[in-house]
């Protein structure tokens, strides 16, 4: 699970700043940039905090930041093949053009 990338590349997206995410979920600009870097692992609260401050529901910020790893050995190809397009379908309600 990657959640640091999920939410640098939901930022990026919004076209957000470190600040104006950190401004938007009540948290510092630092403690954003070390979550974003993987040197803190966000609590909770935080996470929901930062879904919410991206305007993406915090279990679908989970799902996409699921890898082949954090699914059973024998559902693994089937993830391989649905991730795709459950992510793409995502993108096109909590993504914005």
């Amino acid at each position: 699970m990657n959640i640091a990338k999920t939410i640098r590349d939901f930022r990026e997206k919004r076209k957000m700043s470190q600040a104006e995410l950190a401004t938007a979920a009540g948290l510092s600009t630092p403690y954003i940039s070390q979550v974003e870097t993987g040197k803190k692992s966000p609590t909770l609260t935080s996470l929901e905090k930062i879904s919410k401050a991206l305007g993406v529901p915090f279990p679908i910020l989970s799902f996409l930041s699921m890898d082949n790893t954090d699914v059973a050995e024998g559902k693994q190809e089937a993830f391989k093949l649905v991730r795709p397009a459950v992510q793409a379908m995502i993108e096109e309600f909590f993504v914005p053009e």
